[in-house]
């Protein structure tokens, strides 16, 4: 696990070793152990190192043999020694043990082609001496990012923005197209970033660039035709059964001592349960939850279950609005953009926690997405019927789901339902805020953005790419290309990093996510259960309160806390002097939430904590000269 940057001047400009340097520094928390830096005339590549595999042969950047091919590396490659041992005879030499050396010379031999033979998460970037190319890319679905600018005959990428902004000639402000659909989608979709000049390697993309330019072009995507004849239940269950325990099995490989991440959801506990199958000591077990007033949204007596069934080193954290005062500076710096997803906090105080006896956690990331796990994709399955209502019905529908401010889920599934456009209604599913809340929200140049905002475009785009037919597959497919890696995966790949700590997600091995996706939308979702496949696997090893308790998700208490310990913090980051000194929201629209909230008359919290962490945001990256970005404290 480690953390890349690096530029090359396609131009012809001469190589500033010094400004990648300077990068790397802004994220030595991704890699603490050790640094490289590789720099000839036209191309610096460096790497940051939090030593997993290979702890003494891992240094980066590695070369090949002759030194034409140079590659930095961050992520891990589950089937290297496979690879490894292929390669040793096709006649290639190793100088190492390590992952990142397979690479170099499957490069070699498949040249871009080599990405289809990786398993396992990554972002890489590889220089081709003699071509005078260079190639970076990014795994299928997106666990570790990658971000690049481009500056007139130069390439800038790294895996933190904070990195790209260490480089004293990019000049940067707020891309207000991008803040117009997180306010309504939590996050910023790929490949805009909330930074003008500044985009995200889309998951699943390769790079590549050499005198003529960058070009980007996809590389996987995710097929929900069925590949041969469809299982039957009972064949399907002993399918996905053994490809969990594949996917756990192959997850495992590492040098240092690891855990794992348990909520006491489905998906964490069938982690730890297949964790504690393979290996002959107990499993070292994380959670996070809430006390006093906020003790009854914990999800800590579930993960309790789990850990005395399997006799875990079980640790747990407590979250509470103190936390979000001292904290939320360091979560935003953190997330280089903002994420409306008030969950990142407890991420982060999880992997503290863990980070202070192990290097690597596995984490039940990915299910949701996998096998419909969230109430929308029952909703959505209504979709057929509630599009034929008459115009006038579902008008009614609209205005009723607006008769009061705020969103509740009830109200959210029936402004979805009466969406007669697919694009629209999923671009609804699970919105930070309404539309119209935006729309007064919006002050200065950004009250025209929001006016032209189209954010079903956005999801028009990603249906016409999918072979799905179902309405469930068809969200599933979206959410995999959307919500899944810039929200769920970028939250959990920055927070578990700002406590140097890797997080693997083996539920988002690619086999099982393609495997997943050509199950029948009935083995997901059937009658009310969600999860109906993986549920019914999962029965052998969970206790049955985890089985039968209902999805939830991580119910942060940010309204509570924002009317009480963190109301202080709330009201002076959104003053009215604040807001207007900004010109991007309007003052009285602030003011508006703000007191709706207080009285109770709505609950506001994820949409204020949003506007908060805009603020934060602005005030770290842009408030301050480029080449002093804020770096809080690296423990």
């Amino acid at each position: 696990m480690c953390g890349i940057a690096g530029v090359y001047e396609h131009g012809g400009r001469r190589v500033d070793r010094h400004a990648v340097a300077e990068m790397l520094q802004a994220i030595v928390h991704r890699g603490p152990d050790d640094v490289g830096l590789h720099a000839d005339e036209r191309v610096a590549l460096g790497a940051r190192r939090l030593s997993i595999i290979d702890l003494p042969g891992g240094h980066q950047p590695i070369a090949s043999e002759d030194g034409d091919v140079i590659v930095v590396f961050n992520g891990e490659i589950y089937n290297y020694r496979a690879l490894r041992d292929r390669l040793l005879r096709a006649g290639h030499r190793f100088r190492t043990e390590s992952d990142t050396e397979v690479i170099v010379h499957l490069y070699e031999e498949a040249q871009d082609d080599c990405v289809h033979e990786l398993e396992g998460m990554f972002a890489f970037a590889v220089w081709d001496a003699r071509r005078q190319r260079l190639l970076v890319a990014r795994d299928r679905v997106g666990v570790k990012p990658l971000y690049y600018a481009t500056l007139d005959g130069r390439l800038l990428f790294a895996s933190e923005i904070k990195a790209l902004l260490r480089h004293p000639d990019l000049d940067t402000g707020v891309d207000l197209d991008a803040l117009a659909a997180f306010l309504l989608l939590k996050y910023v979709p790929s490949p805009r970033t909330m930074f003008t000049g500044v985009a995200a390697l889309p998951p699943g993309h390769l790079l590549t660039c050499d005198g003529s330019g960058p070009h980007v072009r996809p590389w996987w995507d995710l097929s929900f035709r069925p590949n041969g004849r469809r299982l039957d239940e009972g064949e399907a269950v002993d399918a996905l059964r053994a490809r969990l325990q594949d996917a756990v099995r192959s997850h495992l490989v590492s040098d240092v001592p690891f855990g794992a991440f348990l909520s006491g959801g489905i998906d964490s506990s069938v982690v730890v349960a297949l964790m504690s199958r393979e290996l002959r000591h107990p499993v070292r077990t994380f959670a996070v939850g809430f006390a006093g007033e906020d003790e009854d949204l914990s999800e800590l007596p579930y993960a309790r279950l789990v850990a005395e069934r399997y006799a875990t080193d079980h640790k747990e954290v407590l979250v509470g609005a103190h936390d979000l005062v001292d904290l939320a500076e360091k979560v935003v710096w953190h997330l280089d953009q903002p994420i409306a997803d008030p969950a990142c906090l407890a991420n982060y105080m999880v992997a503290e926690l863990a980070s202070r006896d192990v290097k690597m956690v596995l984490t039940g990331e990915g299910g949701d997405e996998l096998f419909a796990g969230y109430a929308r994709y029952a909703g959505e399955r209504l979709a057929p019927v509630s599009t034929r209502l008459p115009a006038p019905a579902r008008a009614l529908g609209v205005a009723l789901s607006r008769c009061s401010p705020g969103l509740s889920r009830p109200r959210i599934a029936l402004y979805a339902l009466c969406q007669a456009d697919e694009r629209r209604r999923l671009a609804t599913w699970f919105p930070l805020m309404r539309t119209d809340t935006r729309e007064e929200l919006a002050a200065g140049e950004l009250i025209a953005t929001v006016a032209r905002a189209a954010p079903e475009r956005l999801f028009e785009e990603q249906l016409a790419h999918t072979d799905a037919v179902d309405p469930i597959s068809r969200m599933l497919y979206v959410d995999t290309k959307l919500w899944l890696p810039d929200d769920l995966l970028a939250r959990g790949d920055k927070m578990s990093m700002a406590a140097s700590l890797e997080a693997r997600v083996p539920l988002l091995d690619h086999r099982l996510v393609e495997f997943a996706a050509q199950l029948p939308a009935g083995l997901k979702v059937r009658g009310l259960s969600r999860k109906y496949l993986l549920r019914k696997v999962a029965r052998e090893w969970l206790p049955e309160p985890v089985l039968r308790r209902p999805k939830q998700g991580f119910p942060m208490p940010m309204g509570r806390w924002l009317r009480g310990g963190a109301r202080e913090l709330c009201r002076d980051l959104l003053s009215p002097a604040v807001v207007r000194r900004r010109g991007i929201f309007s003052p009285a629209a602030v003011a508006r939430m703000l007191d709706e909230h207080e009285s109770e008359a709505a609950d506001h919290g994820p949409a204020l904590w949003a506007l908060l962490s805009v603020e934060l945001w602005q005030q770290l990256f842009l408030d301050r000269p480029v080449g002093a970005v804020h770096t809080p404290a690296v423990r």
